[in-house]
This record gives C-alpha cells, sequence and structure tokens, in this order.
C-alpha cells in the first residue's frame, strides 16, 4: 500500500518539505543560494513540485508554465524513502528507480542542501507515522 493516500495527501509532505525548509533560518538561505529550478514529478499518487531555489524560495503544486532546470522522476514511495534518509538518490538514479532530466550534476550538488530537510520531513510525516502505527 503505497504511504501517499491520494495528491493532496503526497503535496501535504512532499512539497510541504520544501515549504518548512524555506523559512528555516539555516537552511533555506542555503537553498536560495542554489539559484535552480527543480522539478519532481512522482507517480502513485501522479503529482508534481515544482521548486525554485531562488530569492525568495516558490513552492508550485500541480501543473505550471515555469521551465525547470532540472527534473527528477520518482514514485512518492522513493521520495518518502529519500526524506527519511533511507534512499541514496545517486544509487536510485544508477539503478534507474529514479530518473532524471537535465544535469544530472546540478541535481547531485543538492543532495547535500537537502540532508538537513530530513528532519523537517521527519516532524511534518510525524502525525502521520502515528495514526498509520494503529
Amino acid at each position: 500500500m503505497p504511504y501517499f493516500a491520494d495528491p493532496a495527501d503526497a503535496y501535504k509532505y512532499l512539497a510541504g518539505v520544501w515549504r518548512e525548509a524555506a523559512v528555516h533560518p539555516e537552511v533555506g538561505p542555503a537553498l536560495m543560494a542554489a539559484d535552480i529550478v527543480l522539478q519532481l514529478r512522482y507517480d502513485d499518487p501522479e503529482c508534481q513540485t515544482t521548486v525554485r531555489l531562488a530569492d525568495p524560495i516558490e513552492v508550485i503544486e500541480g501543473d505550471t508554465e515555469v521551465v525547470p532546470v532540472v527534473t527528477l522522476t520518482l514514485s512518492a514511495d522513493l521520495a518518502n524513502q529519500y526524506w527519511r534518509g533511507e534512499l541514496n538518490l545517486a544509487a536510485a538514479l544508477a539503478r534507474g528507480r529514479a530518473k532524471s532530466k537535465g544535469p544530472v550534476n546540478k541535481i547531485l550538488k543538492l543532495v547535500p542542501l537537502t540532508r538537513p530537510m530530513f528532519p523537517i520531513y521527519c516532524e511534518l510525516t510525524a502525525e502521520k507515522d502515528e495514526v498509520a502505527a494503529l
């Protein structure tokens, strides 16, 4: 059974982590400095989030006219694993579990910037995890 029930559930957490990171006093400025547009396309459930990493950070749910520099395509469950620190993105890309379009080196440069977001994501999903455990 997928972790996310529907696109709204996925957006709450997978887009929510970017929104929370944007206002974080340490993580936000580091992400803004990346100055890149990243699009994350998910399946199961199908949805997408576009993140403009600039000042200010903009998080767009769903379709948009904003053109990404890099696009990462993966299942929402893999994204959930990544944000929990359980997925090596480089290995997932190498094995074809995730796909990228655009300069892969730019995606890989973002990885260290996102690691401080793991606790933010875990805090966001804590209540959902507690309910699921019942």
